[in-house]
């Protein structure tokens, strides 16, 4: 089953870009009524987040949700087989100068890239302009491990650091030369864990963007990728360093990230990973929402 998934996705990157958007709403709709363990969680996570909102606009919101991710999922397989010159043309990067002058001036890079729908996407544009470091954790089918390979691989010369490895490694592919596209925003367990707001709600959340940036000496730049309406594509936007970080403080350092994340979230709240459990490690006595 898994090898006649490859071969379908790889027949759905010659079609046009609007033509699989279309196709990728339909299986986003169809998936919101079908996989209803992830509709709840998505609904779940959206009552949790936007209080403000009622039932209606969460469930206009949770579709919304759905469909987009529909789209990222067979457009996956533009960046598996697309020519680099379609791609080229789909993934627009704004910012790239400034990993270019961090690089450029001796300084280690750590690119904080939140779970977007489309952050597939970013990793892709920013592969295809830089040598790159990112963590990768083993898929138990080898089928699928492959193909999730190649696609990390496809350009330039990337490094793929072990999860087990993740922290050393990271720092030293950071020391030589290679940003780390690093994504830190999800529920990994109470191990490694602090509990920062995320919308206002306690969060599981791993300090590492505070630690690497402190063990590397690493300048953070924030990396959103939006998946564009129809047929135009995706827009990466790559931030200017912050400032001020990381600081002596752990907890803090890591609350203004979730914060950060946050505003990022608000301007195009439908394309959040929302059917991860974000909540799902709760604080001693408190219950489990989903």
């Amino acid at each position: 089953m898994i090898r006649l998934l490859v071969g379908f996705l790889w027949g759905l990157h010659v079609l046009p870009l609007p033509v699989l958007a279309r196709l990728g709403n339909g299986l986003g709709a169809l998936c919101f009524w079908i996989a209803r363990r992830r509709r709840n969680v998505v609904l779940v996570n959206l009552r949790l987040c936007f209080p403000e909102l009622d039932e209606g606009q969460r469930s206009r919101l949770a579709r919304a949700h759905f469909r987009v991710l529909g789209r990222s999922i067979l457009e996956r397989s533009l960046l598996l087989w697309a020519r680099p010159e379609r791609l080229d043309h789909l993934l627009k990067v704004d910012g790239a100068e400034h990993i270019r002058d961090l690089i450029a001036a001796g300084r280690p890079v750590l690119m904080l890239a939140p779970h977007f729908v489309g952050l597939d996407a970013g990793g892709a544009a920013i592969a295809m302009r830089f040598d790159c470091a990112s963590i990768y954790a083993v898929q138990p089918n080898p089928v699928f491990d492959r193909l999730l390979l190649r696609g990390r691989q496809r350009f330039g010369d990337q490094l793929l650091i072990s999860r087990h490895d993740s922290l050393r490694a990271s720092v030293r592919a950071m020391k030589s030369g290679r940003p780390l596209y690093y994504l830190p925003d999800m529920d990994l367990g109470r191990r490694d864990s602090i509990f920062v707001p995320f919308f206002g709600v306690p969060a599981a959340t791993v300090p590492g963007l505070s630690r690497l940036a402190r063990l590397a000496g690493a300048s953070v730049v924030a990396c959103v990728t939006r998946i564009l309406p129809g047929g135009e594509g995706y827009a990466v936007s790559v931030s200017e360093p912050w400032a001020d970080f990381p600081t002596g403080d752990v907890e803090a350092d890591t609350r203004r990230m979730n914060a950060w994340i946050e505003d990022a979230v608000r301007t195009m709240p439908e394309q959040y990973y929302w059917v991860h459990r974000r909540f799902k490690t709760r604080p001693p006595g408190e219950p489990r929402p989903y």
